[in-house]
C-alpha cells in the first residue's frame, strides 16, 4: 500500500473492534486486526495512522498478534538508505482467526460451567454432612 492510499476505520469497523474487545481481545489488538482485515500489507506507521494508536500501542498489539500466529512480518528494502521497513500482513484468513476466537470463548464458557457444577456438588455434599 502506498502512502497516498486513504484507509480509515468506518463505523462498521469500530463496531467490530468493540465486539472483539467485548469477547476478550485487547483494544489495541482489535484495532490493528480490523485494519489488517482490510487486506493490505502495512507498515507500523501506516497501522498507527489508520488505527489511531500510538507507536508503543501498535508495537504491543503487533507482538501479541504475531504470538497468536495471526500476523507475520516481512522486511521491505526501501530506496532510501537505512534499515528495511517492516511490513505486517495477516497470516491466517479472517475466518480462521474468528474460529480461533470462538473456540477460546467456548472453552472459557465450558470451564465456567464446570466450575458452577462443581459448586453445586460441593453445596449438596456440605448439606449432607451437616
Amino acid at each position: 500500500m502506498g502512502p497516498d492510499t486513504v484507509v480509515h476505520l468506518s463505523d462498521t469497523d469500530i463496531e467490530i473492534i468493540d465486539i472483539l474487545s467485548d469477547v476478550g481481545l485487547k483494544s489495541g489488538e482489535a484495532r490493528v486486526l480490523v485494519v489488517l482485515f482490510k487486506g493490505y500489507d502495512l507498515t507500523s506507521r501506516e497501522l498507527e495512522r489508520i488505527s489511531d494508536l500510538r507507536q508503543p500501542e501498535v508495537s504491543i498489539a503487533i507482538n501479541q498478534l504475531i504470538k497468536r500466529s495471526w500476523v507475520y512480518v516481512t522486511s521491505h528494502i526501501t530506496e532510501k538508505k537505512g534499515r528495511p521497513v517492516k511490513v505486517y500482513s495477516l497470516q491466517r484468513s479472517i475466518d480462521e482467526i474468528l474460529d480461533q476466537i470462538k473456540g477460546e470463548i467456548e472453552g472459557d464458557y465450558r470451564r465456567k460451567i464446570e466450575v458452577i457444577e462443581r459448586v453445586r456438588v460441593m453445596v449438596r455434599e456440605a448439606k449432607e454432612t451437616e
